[in-house]
């Protein structure tokens, strides 16, 4: 008798084990045969600040053509970095709030001023080496806030696939390694002419007295 009732009880569940199983399929395919039969049109792409962008009932069961269709890109969205070398006084000061120091630069002082930015700046150091390694970058935005000419900015550029590593280093400084030694040649020279001037001066004045 005790038998006959585990034999019953296995039996049962066994049929609620396999009526689940029916079930949960049938709910999985009618979920894919749901989507696969509704709105087969494209996501229409508006703006983000749109008061509709969250509340898109069409055309959202499908991925959006990319790169033929693309969404909107925010305008508080912090992306590719840029520069405007022209703009750039080498303040150096994006180099070292940058926390992962994906931002390196090799500056040299000139001997006279070369320039202005377009804000009226005046320009007295070059940039030998102005290199940023996007893959480095966490994309803060601080090298942006410290800079006093605003010459380097977060753009809209957000794809940046690349298939070496390396590729995602930047430079954005154009100048040949022979011309960065002439300017530090200039610069040892003038340097070394002002020492021999002061030391001249000293000397006159302990003649003097």
């Amino acid at each position: 008798m005790q038998s006959k009732r585990i034999d019953v009880i296995k039996k049962n569940k066994l049929k609620n084990k396999a009526l689940n199983g029916v079930t949960t399929a049938w709910k999985g395919l009618s979920l894919t045969l749901k989507h696969v039969f509704s709105d087969n049109s494209k996501r229409q792409v508006i703006s983000i600040s749109d008061n509709n962008y969250f509340k898109q009932l069409e055309g959202t069961t499908n991925t959006i053509q990319y790169p033929h269709q693309k969404l909107p890109v925010p305008e508080v969205g912090r992306y590719q970095l840029d520069v405007e070398m022209d703009d750039c006084i080498v303040c150096d000061l994006c180099a070292k709030i940058c926390p992962v120091d994906c931002i390196t630069i090799d500056s040299i002082k000139a001997t006279e001023a070369i320039g202005q930015t377009s804000d009226g700046t005046t320009k007295r150091i070059y940039a030998a080496k102005f290199d940023i390694d996007m893959a480095k970058c966490m994309y803060c935005g601080l090298c942006t806030i410290v800079c006093p000419t605003e010459c380097i900015v977060m753009t809209n550029q957000y794809d940046k696939s690349v298939f070496e590593l390396k590729n995602l280093n930047y430079e954005f400084a154009d100048m040949a390694p022979e011309v960065a030694d002439e300017k530090r040649r200039l610069l040892e020279n003038q340097l070394a002419e002002r020492q021999a001037a002061k030391l001249a001066a000293l000397n006159k004045k302990e003649g003097d007295a």
